[in-house]
């Protein structure tokens, strides 16, 4: 008997229940984003190398043509998001507060739009996994649950390991972010269509939806197109943040453990997001590149919030424009407040990991002063994967990033934000832990 089975309640030691401020957006249908006048398309739309521009300055493209090849196999291709003209390609303002290549694109507003159709017709049972991964790659699919990781790298198992389960994440743990949501009760023929052609990527014989029981619209819509053999399942856990990371995931559905700095094709695992699988069913079929996805504008003094189909490069100030934004005081927050990425400029475009714009006024994103540790345990008690929050923020407070990494395991933190949220001292621990990582990452590359 599996007693993890019988006693277990579909979910994860630790974590939190924040306020999920859903209800603004969740139940509002997709709908498609007026194409701004201006595309801003960065050349890097993975955590892999950038793609390699092949168009230049005063060519004209076509919606969903090839702009940029991927460089590499940690890399994928761009298509244009819109017809128009390469207005130039040039150094631009990223999330992060850096910068990249991108290919700007003045958009023929006039010419229409239409989608530009494939030669390229392709049947995914009668292709090798190769030919299949070499398809996903070509679509220039990454994973949409904001990671970002190339999807055909995920799907490249080594020869020493087997998958025996697909997990395919539909928790959408994040507050106030619902496109998902949306995904999964309006694209459900592509979303099972993408979860087969996975299957047969990383040769996995079943495959598990997990969703979240604050959803029952999902499970009602899904769960009658399952197949009859079992080979796909949809499977309910707790809400509960961060349930859709990987590791929590593979824990509350199956009970394995993904081993520390270890990948889930360690323990026969391949993991998934449900918008990055439900893409490959529409896109791959048809011989298609990814130039748009769903994102969720929610917020603060917002007119039209909401669900919104939107090509990849529109830049923020247009879609605050679109939303009829009218606050003053705001943070702007790519993604959701747990692990978004707050931003400083709005010329900055979204990318093909960017699942939602979320709009703070001066009340909702004040924070109070930071105070001293005064050694609650409130964050060990919310750390999904055990670590010490308290004692990494006092190392890093006195610069000790190598010993964070060596002795505390840094690296194990997935930066989920739960210890900062619990936190009554309003240390900013998960900022802080983000500063050591990309120290220590710079101090590896000096040392060599």
């Amino acid at each position: 008997m599996n007693l993890f089975n019988l006693f277990h309640n579909k979910t994860f030691p630790h974590g939190i229940h924040p306020e999920e401020y859903k209800a603004e957006t969740n139940a509002k249908p997709t709908r498609r984003l007026p194409f701004s006048p201006e595309i801003i398309v960065a050349l890097a739309q993975s955590i892999g190398k950038p793609a390699k521009a092949i168009v230049f300055k005063g060519q004209q493209v076509l919606r969903g043509e090839l702009i940029a090849e991927a460089d590499g196999f940690m890399s994928v291709p761009i298509h244009a998001p819109v017809t128009g003209t390469v207005k130039d390609i040039d150094i631009v303002n990223t999330a992060k507060g850096g910068k990249s290549t991108a290919i700007i694109i003045t958009t023929s507003l006039s010419s229409g739009q239409m989608l530009i159709e494939s030669d390229n017709q392709q049947n995914y049972l009668t292709m090798s996994r190769s030919e299949l991964i070499q398809a996903v790659k070509n679509t220039g699919i990454v994973g949409l649950g904001g990671a970002a990781f190339p999807t055909h790298v995920k799907m490249s198992i080594p020869d020493d390991r087997s998958i025996h389960t697909i997990l395919v994440n539909g928790c959408e743990c994040e507050p106030f972010l619902t496109t998902d949501h949306r995904v999964m009760l309006e694209k459900v023929e592509d979303l099972l269509l993408g979860i087969r052609i996975a299957m047969k990527c990383v040769d996995a014989p079943k495959a598990i939806i997990g969703v979240e029981d604050n959803k029952p619209d999902v499970i009602a819509a899904i769960q009658p197109n399952l197949p009859k053999d079992g080979s796909i399942q949809l499977e309910t856990i707790e809400t509960k943040y961060p349930q859709g990371a990987e590791k929590m995931l593979a824990y509350s559905l199956l009970g394995l453990e993904i081993p520390s700095g270890g990948l889930p094709s360690e323990i026969g695992l391949a993991i998934f997001n449900v918008a990055t699988l439900a893409e490959i069913g529409a896109l791959l079929p048809a011989g298609q590149g990814l130039i748009e996805r769903i994102i969720t504008i929610t917020g603060d003094d917002l007119e039209k919030s909401g669900n919104f189909l939107t090509p990849i490069g529109t830049p923020v100030r247009y879609l605050l424009e679109f939303a009829g934004f009218s606050g003053d005081e705001i943070e702007i927050i790519l993604g959701g407040p747990m692990m978004g990425l707050p931003i400083h400029s709005l010329d900055v475009p979204i990318t093909k990991g960017t699942g939602g714009l979320l709009v703070l006024d001066k009340r909702a994103s004040e924070q109070g002063d930071v105070l001293p540790c005064i050694k609650c345990t409130q964050c060990l008690q919310a750390c999904p994967v055990f670590l010490n929050p308290a004692e990494l923020g006092q190392l890093a407070a006195a610069r000790q990033y190598d010993v964070m990494e060596d002795s505390y395991h840094l690296n194990d933190c997935f930066e989920c934000g739960a210890c900062s949220y619990v936190c009554p001292s309003n240390i900013p621990l998960v900022q802080y832990f983000r500063i050591a990582k990309t120290l220590n990452r710079e101090r590896h590359l000096e040392n060599g």
